[in-house]
């Protein structure tokens, strides 16, 4: 990176950066742990000779910051898999029920939204479809940072809500479903073969806001893939050929992982495989009333705290499930 032609080939200069960036995100954690742990032992001995159990019980709260930041190293030294460092696209689908499941569908994008900004990453609105009273039907957005698509895949799943309808003017409880998909966003460099006789693409006007030219012009695209039927839309952008760009990496992405997929069921039915996550199977239950669980059906993991999970903290069943199944399930 220092040699003087190095940005004399762009696109070979972007992939030494991000390289180095991914080294950076393995070295730079350790050495600040490695260095707080050599602080901490000599605080502790301080400490000790001073007979200071004030001081000490100060260096317990930093012994615990230190505890945390090593798990989310650990979490990480898990994923190594082919795609796990990728960037990643979450779509949230809502299930039937009406009204009450697109609001359910809307509370698991904020949900998602709050845990990207936890994590310091970006979060892009990709497309989203408006319920007819209220919340979304559907919607894709993109994640951006480091093992998003591998953190962000414990997720993929049905999700289940129980509370008493704010919708329901009898005030009755409700059940409500919504469906999420993980996919990660691959590089260019992956090749991924898509005929254009394959593909039939559509445009039409962006709904929702956006400004004059969104309302005004058919710049919205959606591609359906016709072998597999999967289908892709985009009205984020400004233009008609960026929502374009965007529908084909969203399929070039699908298309991959699907690839991808074969090859891990291939070997699943040669070791057995541990559990099985679709539309038919719920991986979590958020419960509103007549108590207040949040509950993983996979880990058993549970939290009693159901604003804090809403407001993002789902590390705690992220981390649980990469520990149960492994990185690479």
């Amino acid at each position: 990176m220092t040699e003087a032609d190095f940005w004399s080939f762009p696109k070979e200069a972007e992939k030494v950066i991000q390289e180095a960036n991914s080294l950076k995100s393995w070295l730079t954690p350790y050495d600040e742990l490695k260095k707080k742990c050599q602080d901490v032992m000599g605080l502790v001995e301080e400490a000790e000779k001073m007979g200071d159990l004030s001081f000490l019980a100060e260096i317990e709260v930093e012994v615990a910051q230190i505890e945390k930041a090593l798990v989310e190293l650990e979490m990480k030294k898990m994923l190594s898999g082919e795609l796990d460092n990728c960037n990643c696209f979450i779509s949230i689908n809502a299930g039937a029920g009406g009204t009450e499941a697109c609001d359910w569908a809307q509370m698991l994008l904020r949900m998602y939204e709050r845990w990207a900004a936890k994590r310091n990453w970006k979060v892009e609105i990709i497309d989203v479809l408006d319920g007819e009273v209220a919340g979304i039907r559907n919607c894709t957005i993109r994640i951006i940072g480091s093992f998003a698509y591998g953190f962000a895949k414990a997720e993929k799943g049905v999700h289940r809500l129980v509370r008493i309808s704010p919708f329901d003017s009898n005030a009755r409880r409700h059940t409500s479903f919504a469906a999420v998909d993980v996919t990660p966003e691959i590089s260019d460099d992956i090749a991924v073969e898509i005929k254009p006789e394959d593909i039939k693409v559509d445009t039409f006007r962006a709904s929702g806001a956006g400004g004059q030219h969104v309302n005004k012009t058919d710049s919205a695209v959606r591609i359906t893939h016709i072998p597999t039927s999967i289908v892709v839309s985009s009205q984020s952008q400004r233009s008609q050929q960026q929502n374009r760009e965007s529908c084909m990496k969203m399929l070039r992405s699908k298309l991959y992982e699907m690839e991808v997929e074969k090859r891990r069921e291939k070997i699943s039915k040669l070791g057995g495989e541990k559990k099985e996550i679709g539309w038919g199977s719920q991986i979590r239950s958020y419960v509103f009333q007549p108590y207040q669980l949040v509950k993983d059906h996979r880990t058993e993991v549970e939290k009693g705290d159901v604003q804090s999970v809403m407001d993002g903290s789902i590390d705690d069943f992220i981390n649980s499930y990469l520990k149960e199944f492994g990185g690479n399930e």
